[in-house]
């Protein structure tokens, strides 16, 4: 007895654990449905939005930070990241998932994908979300190591007509960069964050402890989570470390990369997207809050340049959000 429970509580930390972005992450195991955004409150014919996540997923922040800035109102299912019952129903076992009913029900997968489709939907109402969704094919693809992961085509373009593109991309350069700063989140800076978050033994301690705090666990299921969970993600973090080349002090990528994305936004603009923040805007900021909280995140504000940019974006977000 006392070894199921051992291996149940391996398969709770892991689970907790490997929640954030493609590595490790604070997880919030939450059982029950939470009604943050009702979907009750759309007007009749609009989009009716479901967001299954874990909420201090990158992918899934990134996510709510495109619906709230555009004051879509939607609800949430939080995932149990164990059982992952909550999304019983559909063959892809990732999160996000979004339902949408744009008058027929349809499931839309990964974040980028997501991202691309509803924006495309909400600038032009020429094709129904069921076709602009099929300009979205999943193609399965084979690693370097072998495993068999899904891509999707088309991922970071808006699929719009020749004036539609000239309305929102005055220019090229613009559409351009655009795609490639939200390329550049899913493929870069996504793969810092488990790293500095679980860069100590005392950040992966407070790390768990936050998850346990904020999630539904059991007093032994959250003992152990807690302690256990903490010594097993120290020593997962160093192998992301090497599986992406960092640095010794992670903190010195983490540092460069934000930099790097305040060099490209620029001294003359408050955002990428000029006046107002564009897909690439949101995607960095969705990433970036999930360590709000924690130290990496503290250390990010006092010694990097960032925090002006992202101080707009929380402004800009609660003034046109739900």
């Amino acid at each position: 007895a006392a070894a199921g429970r051992a291996g149940g509580g391996g398969r709770l930390v892991l689970g907790a654990a490997f929640a954030l972005g493609g590595g490790a992450g604070l997880c919030l195991a939450a059982r029950q449905r939470l009604r943050e955004h009702s979907a009750a409150e759309l007007p009749s014919g609009s989009l009716q939005l479901t967001l299954y996540q874990y909420k201090t997923c990158p992918f899934c922040s990134k996510v709510r930070a495109f619906l709230d800035y555009h004051g879509l109102p939607y609800e949430i299912v939080e995932v149990n990241p164990i059982m992952r019952k909550e999304i019983k129903f559909s063959s892809y076992r990732k999160v996000p998932i979004l339902l949408a009913n744009a008058g027929s029900p349809l499931q839309l997968n990964d974040s980028s994908v997501i991202i691309s489709a509803i924006k495309t939907y909400l600038i032009s109402r020429r094709n129904s979300l069921e076709e602009i969704v099929s300009f979205y094919p999943p193609v399965k693809t084979v690693t370097e190591k072998g495993k068999e992961v899904m891509e999707y085509e088309n991922k970071y373009w808006l699929m719009l007509d020749e004036k539609e593109t000239k309305r929102v991309y005055p220019v090229k350069e613009v559409r351009v960069e655009e795609m490639k700063w939200r390329k550049w989140a899913d493929d870069w800076l996504v793969h810092l964050i488990s790293p500095n978050v679980y860069r100590t033994p005392k950040e992966a301690l407070a790390s768990f402890d936050y998850i346990v705090r904020e999630g539904k666990f059991g007093t032994l299921e959250g003992l152990f989570a807690k302690y256990v969970g903490a010594v097993a993600m120290f020593f997962v973090s160093k192998r992301l470390k090497k599986r992406h080349n960092l640095r010794d002090d992670v903190r010195e990528d983490l540092y460069e990369a934000v930099n790097e994305w305040v060099k490209a936004v620029g001294k003359h603009r408050p955002f990428m997207g000029g006046n107002q923040p564009n897909l690439a805007d949101l995607a960095v900021y969705g990433v970036l809050r999930v360590m709000e909280g924690l130290e990496a995140f503290d250390d990010m504000m006092a010694h990097t340049k960032i925090q002006p940019w992202y101080q707009r974006m929380e402004e800009v977000i609660e003034k046109t959000g739900v």
